[in-house]
């Protein structure tokens, strides 16, 4: 079991950072090295992998005359990647000690800097994918210590969040975003992160369900 949850607990480190890293901030170069390097992570965004401006520009023209202007139209200007502008009846985006993700972000020593990812809110969607990638490396942590209790309170922690958070809101927003997207790393980007986020709650209720005591499943 440990030694599958191994295997499992890297694949999704991986998704994770990907994902959360591309909503974040704008792409540069290190971070696009990093996908071109790796086939693994190119064959998650097909669209981009054939992309045919990969060929016909430099990467520094690539980064400045399309993907950053895509970043910017999606998560700057036109959609609002927060969780509590789609939660709350007033669409506000709360910014302050009411957000609901706070509390348990504190609780778990989460600590976002939200002017070096040049968000205004700790409810933003690659802060969020961000949390989940900081308890996937736990996860593993814990993996590494056969400590079993531990990885089953993590991935409770894990589950809850996709439920009351994630998957409340992001479908929607992922949706809107992979219409509106101008670039085919934005357009993967998207699909890619609405499919894994549904996947891996499924994945994450059937290991609870097998391998946690019956009194430390969620609903």
């Amino acid at each position: 079991m440990i030694n599958t949850m191994k295997q499992d607990i890297q694949n999704r480190i991986s998704i994770y950072a990907l994902i959360s890293r591309l909503m974040l901030i704008e792409v540069d170069k290190e971070f696009l090295d990093s996908i071109e390097k790796d086939e693994n992570i190119l064959s998650l965004l097909p669209n981009y992998a054939n992309w045919d401006k990969r060929a016909e520009l430099s990467q520094k023209d690539l980064v400045e005359q399309y993907l950053n202007v895509d970043y910017t139209n999606l998560f700057l200007m036109h959609l609002v990647p927060y969780e509590t502008f789609y939660t709350r009846d007033d669409q506000m985006i709360e910014s302050g000690g009411d957000n609901p993700v706070l509390e348990l972000y504190n609780e778990l020593d989460f600590r976002v800097e939200l002017d070096k990812a040049r968000v205004v809110s700790s409810d933003h969607i690659g802060v969020e994918l961000e949390f989940m990638y900081m308890l996937c490396t736990a996860i593993s942590k814990a993996l590494d210590a056969e400590d079993i209790d531990g990885v089953c309170e993590l991935m409770q922690v894990q589950r809850a969040f996709l439920k009351e958070h994630l998957l409340e809101w992001t479908p929607l927003f992922l949706i809107n975003a992979k219409v509106e997207s101008r670039t085919p790393l934005y357009h993967d980007g998207a699909e890619l992160a609405l499919e894994f986020l549904l996947s891996d709650f499924e994945y994450l209720t059937k290991q609870i369900a097998e391998h946690c005591k019956p009194s430390d499943t969620v609903e």
